[in-house]
């Protein structure tokens, strides 16, 4: 069932809008395509689930904007540890902060990661794809959460950035790929 509103989501999305500026519509769709995919792979979905992806989604990338650098894994998970710090759910930091650290990986997360660390990293590169890996959703499905939430100039800014990036440090272009 595609999820077209979620509070949390858009709390955490609405205080960090300054941040990503023109961004901001593109970022905020994406996140929303992974939590929908996500919740996808998911074998149940309670609200608590949906809260975790969305506080992971919030912060997965965000740490691009924040500091200004493609390096940013280690920002993000900063940031969504003091927003659980926040929110007193501590308890929740091993599932949010595996779903920040693995959603790169190019390989499937060990089971040590956690589940929501691998649907999150399926759902993440479902989107980055642009569907092409689809990793079993219906194509129906990947076509009507792109039609709720369309792209927005999102991968059009991930090319300005890896560009930027390869220019910058041509050796090491995309260091937030895990093996």
């Amino acid at each position: 069932m595609l999820r077209t509103r979620i509070d949390r989501l858009d709390e955490l999305l609405q205080r960090h809008a300054g941040v990503l500026g023109a961004d901001f519509a593109g970022y905020r769709n994406h996140c929303y395509r992974v939590v929908n995919f996500a919740m996808a792979f998911c074998t149940s979905v309670d609200e608590q689930t949906v809260d975790k992806l969305a506080v992971a989604a919030a912060f997965h990338d965000l740490g691009i904007w924040t500091t200004g650098s493609f390096d940013y894994l280690d920002p993000s998970e900063r940031l969504a540890r003091e927003h659980l710090r926040e929110l007193r759910r501590e308890d929740w930091s091993a599932d949010v902060v595996a779903m920040i650290q693995q959603h790169h990986k190019i390989r499937r997360c060990s089971s040590a990661s956690g589940d929501m660390a691998e649907v999150f990293r399926k759902a993440d590169l479902v989107d980055v794809s642009l569907g092409v890996v689809g990793f079993g959703l219906s194509r129906e499905f990947r076509r009507q959460v792109k039609a709720r939430f369309p792209n927005a100039g999102f991968h059009r800014c991930l090319l300005r950035l890896t560009a930027a990036r390869l220019r910058s440090h041509p050796l090491s272009p995309l260091p937030m790929m895990r093996w």
